[in-house]
């Protein structure tokens, strides 16, 4: 099915959905910086048509971060469930948000050296991600995870050695010297 054909058929509710899955495939080529006309021309349709689902290149980048946090937070919560303790819970769950980003074509684009800066802003600036992982020490982890993506610490042993060494105690520490509400 072409993508053209695939947007008039999704119907109103679905092209949306379209759009993001074709701007994904366009990321995985240009990175996060990807023109909306070329989106547009991947996707069959106009940019007055982009336009009126996502009314900048920011919105429809936040919405495209949207849906990926939240099948990465669905793929890490259940890879936790065998995974006993707050401690190794936290370091393995920034370990497989790390493996899950890196196993992305789109993603993986996303964070090379000369498109990182803008897609940390917009990962640190994203609502669905603030809404997976609340809270300072959280905003925290998610700049570990990009600083990781973008200068990548060796071997995924190794990594996970650094992030429960240095992250996971800090992290668990300021979590725990909150007050309650």
């Amino acid at each position: 099915m072409t993508a053209q054909r695939g947007i008039r058929e999704a119907g109103r509710s679905g092209v949306r959905d379209r759009i993001l899955e074709v701007a994904g495939e366009v990321f995985a080529v240009q990175g996060a910086d990807a023109a909306m006309s070329d989106i547009a021309a991947a996707a069959g349709c106009s940019r007055a048509t982009l336009y009126r689902y996502f009314d900048s290149r920011r919105s429809l980048q936040l919405a495209y971060i949207a849906i990926v946090a939240k099948r990465i937070s669905v793929d890490v919560r259940a890879a936790l469930r065998t995974v006993e303790g707050r401690e190794a819970k936290l370091t393995e769950s920034i370990v497989l948000a790390l493996r899950e980003v890196r196993a992305d074509p789109a993603l993986r684009a996303w964070f090379a050296p000369s498109g990182a800066g803008a897609t940390s802003e917009l990962a640190l600036s994203s609502e669905a991600i603030a809404a997976i992982a609340p809270g300072d020490a959280m905003a925290w982890v998610v700049r570990v995870i990009v600083s990781l993506l973008v200068v990548p610490g060796g071997s995924e042993d190794s990594e996970r050695a650094l992030i429960a060494r240095f992250v996971t105690p800090s992290v668990l520490r300021d979590v725990h010297d909150q007050p309650s509400t």
